[in-house]
């Protein structure tokens, strides 16, 4: 058994805040990304745990308003920084025009999402050693089921680098994690009280209906199987066409 497998083992059934302080007292090195409800009860956690931590988030320039709003408050409630990283310029410059504001409407999203969330993303994994991310199993019916709380990250490691990925809420459902905001009086998104569950970019987000699963309003005129942005890439692997 590997030392990331014995690790995964003694965290799998732990409560998030014990696999928190398992991934904070292992790197220093680790940073926990930053976007929605899931996100905000880490860094509720987190911040009791450490003076040393350590936030991004990722601007697209097509967030809601109201996401923009969250993060503000989010930063201002705990006392953090909050490290936005933007797209490149250029790429994004080029890509609208050559293809317009909503070419992804027609061609899927990953081009876009590629440019706008991963590349940014990639750029900012190569400087750490671990990161933490709110990603839960119940949240999509074909990518993230089988979510572990610890995993080497394939698809943002490199050679000189294998990168650590910590999913703590990996196990809680998105009960478990409303009922823990409004008991910690946490921030939260004003969207969701407009039915947003799963908020991501302006164009791509809408809201669910009573009963719609929460990733149904994320790119909903694409395939329900394959609604990943590309920064969870590693959850598609191994999933059939």
């Amino acid at each position: 058994m590997t030392d990331l497998e014995s690790l995964r083992a003694e965290l799998d059934g732990q409560s998030p805040r014990a696999i928190l302080k398992a991934a904070l007292a292992r790197f220093d090195n680790i940073a926990i990304s930053f976007s929605g409800a899931e996100d905000v009860v880490l860094i509720e956690m987190a911040h009791k745990l450490t003076d040393n931590l350590k936030v991004f988030t990722l601007d697209t320039g097509r967030l809601h308003p109201e996401t923009y709003e969250f993060i503000e408050r989010v930063r201002k409630h705990y006392g953090i920084d909050i490290e936005v990283l933007f797209p490149d310029a250029t790429k994004v410059q080029n890509l609208v025009n050559r293809k317009g504001l909503f070419s992804f409407f027609e061609d899927g999203h990953s081009e876009c999402c590629g440019i706008r969330k991963v590349q940014p993303l990639r750029r900012k994994l190569a400087t750490v050693d671990a990161w933490i991310t709110g990603q839960r199993r119940d949240q999509s019916p074909g990518t993230r089921n089988d979510v572990p709380v610890v995993q080497v990250d394939d698809a943002f490691s490199s050679d000189g680098n294998t990168l650590v990925k910590f999913n703590p809420l990996a196990n809680w459902s998105s009960k478990e994690v409303w009922d823990y905001i409004r008991m910690s009086e946490a921030p939260y998104n004003t969207l969701h009280e407009r039915g947003f569950i799963s908020i991501g970019c302006q164009p791509c987000t809408r809201p669910v209906l009573p009963g719609q699963h929460e990733r149904e309003g994320r790119w909903w005129w694409e395939e329900a199987t394959h609604k990943e942005c590309g920064l969870h890439a590693g959850n598609l692997i191994g999933k059939s066409d």
